[in-house]
């Protein structure tokens, strides 16, 4: 599926994302902390974005990692799902949702709003 994006629609995201960071400090670092993890394991944002969504992230299931370190990824996110605040972070990622979950982490990472313009393909 191909997405697309405004830069008013990222400023927006980036926006909640800093209110939330904000008014959730502990909670904002254990979602940058999975974010990072995504990206060393080279997971897929969607993934990610699946498993705290909870959503079925069949579709996006790494397919050439071992079971023992997809446990281990899934206990880190674990650790953030079971954050008393982490409504907080499935209100902005379903408002959100258009964006994706690979830009919206890319903002997290403090990435700026104009050099995530434009389309981008998201595996559902």
């Amino acid at each position: 599926m191909i997405t697309l994006c405004s830069q008013n629609e990222l400023k927006s995201a980036q926006s909640a994302l800093n209110k939330l960071e904000q008014s959730y400090p502990e909670l904002f670092e254990k979602l940058i902390h999975v974010i990072h993890l995504t990206r060393t394991m080279q997971l897929k944002y969607q993934y990610m974005g699946c498993l705290i969504m909870n959503e079925d992230p069949e579709n996006t299931k790494p397919q050439f990692v071992i079971g023992s370190v997809i446990r281990l990824y899934k206990k880190e996110i674990q650790r953030l799902t079971s954050d008393k605040d982490i409504d907080e972070v499935r209100k902005v990622f379903t408002e959100y949702k258009h964006t994706g979950y690979s830009r919206l982490s890319q903002l997290t990472l403090g990435k700026t709003p104009e050099s995530l313009i434009g389309s981008s393909f998201i595996i559902q």
